[in-house]
């Protein structure tokens, strides 16, 4: 039981600072389908609390204890009255990778230590969709954000719409109306880049001043490298469009995911190369993953499969539509129309236009068993839950 969060979970904290072995593998299980479990590192230390960040632990206790408890405002019409003792972050929070998962976690424990309400601010659409002509390519969608925002055990989530009058808000006025009117900040947590209001006008020191005069104290959290990485949303889609999911991964703490609802496809996969495929459609302006095929692990109705997937146009077919084709291991069940969750584990190889179906199908049996090695690997250094069956 975690204090100050409504957790309904038998998973304790032991006095020698062990976690309680008795169904440890529901636990492992839990790490996994958050997507957190690469965290690990491949060592044994489930029964070690100081290797595994506070962070996931945190996640996995609200997972398995049932819903959390967290608020979520759209409107900051809607915040009628300000947040208890409120520790606040701010940002765009895009992958909410590692780097933001330190701001979390530092909310979090200060909210708790003052028996107060820890509180994430963040924007929705990404200013970026406002103000650059190019756009921006996103690695989280808002619901998964949300989402990964929910399992670090803040107490309210707000979402500010991003309009053309926001993005004209000093940064003097969003102190003034937001941080302190409406919320009544007592502590703000910013990474070292974090600059808001118009202009990026409100850096760290105009924060920490304004922090001096309305008596609110800052907290500025330092850069943060993951094996000599600096890592940051920039950075992360770099990797994702360069397909390398196993840098993506240590960024992150959790493998790329895409997602959502199996779409019909030209029913060539199971009738013509035998190799059925679960269909994702993939839009052009969302962050799409360098074309060819993965090594992927699959989550389907809470349980977990292995899988290879092929992003791309399908060109020894001519198609024009881009795809993202999963033929998930040991599975035979009718999923059209229902969500799916997958993992991106490792970039295999680039898509390639084949001769004819007689090929391509070659190439994907070589694929497979490639695949298998790879998780087997992988489930043996702990970084995932999935055993292939031996039989097939």
């Amino acid at each position: 039981m975690i204090p100050g969060h409504p957790c309904r979970c038998r998973w304790s904290i032991l006095p020698t600072g062990n976690i309680c072995p008795c169904e440890w593998h529901e636990l492992f299980a839990c790490f996994f389908e958050l997507g957190y479990i690469s965290r690990l590192h491949g060592r044994e230390v489930l029964l070690a609390i100081p290797e595994i960040h506070f962070f996931v632990l945190q996640r996995a206790r609200l997972v398995i204890g049932g819903a959390t408890s967290m608020e979520i405002y759209t409107d900051l019409k809607d915040i009628h009255t300000p947040f208890p003792q409120a520790h606040v972050t701010i940002g765009n929070f895009d992958g909410v990778h590692l780097g933001h998962q330190k701001l979390f976690d530092q909310v979090v424990a200060r909210a708790r230590q003052h028996k107060g309400t820890s509180v994430a601010i963040t924007f929705d659409p990404h200013p970026l969709k406002v103000l650059s002509p190019q756009g921006i390519r996103l690695i989280s969608t808002t619901p998964q954000k949300i989402e990964l925002i929910e399992r670090a055990g803040i107490d309210v989530l707000v979402i500010i719409p991003f309009d053309k009058e926001i993005a004209v808000t000093t940064a003097l006025d969003f102190v003034d109306d937001v941080l302190v009117r409406r919320i009544r900040i007592r502590d703000l947590v910013v990474g070292y880049d974090y600059a808001l209001g118009r202009g990026r006008q409100g850096d760290t020191a105009f924060l920490q001043r304004q922090g001096e005069e309305k008596g609110f104290s800052v907290v500025v959290m330092p850069a943060h490298y993951e094996q000599g990485m600096l890592v940051s949303s920039t950075r992360i889609r770099e990797l994702v469009a360069a397909g390398k999911m196993r840098d993506v991964r240590r960024l992150l703490g959790r493998f790329y995911q895409i997602r959502g609802d199996v779409q019909w496809g030209r029913q060539r996969g199971g009738k013509l190369l035998g190799f059925p495929t679960a269909n994702l459609c993939i839009s052009e302006e969302d962050l799409c993953p360098k074309r060819g095929v993965y090594v992927t692990q699959v989550t389907y109705d809470g349980k977990q499969y292995g899988g290879v997937s092929n992003i791309g146009y399908n060109p020894t077919f001519g198609d024009t539509a881009l795809v993202a084709e999963t033929h998930i291991f040991d599975f035979n069940t009718d999923i059209y129309g229902r969500p799916l969750k997958i993992n991106l584990l490792r970039h295999l190889r680039g898509e390639i236009k084949f001769s004819g179906p007689e090929e391509l199908a070659r190439q994907i049996r070589k694929d497979i068993a490639v695949a298998q090695k790879v998780l087997a690997m992988e489930r043996q250094k702990k970084l995932i839950a999935y055993q292939a069956n031996p039989n097939v």
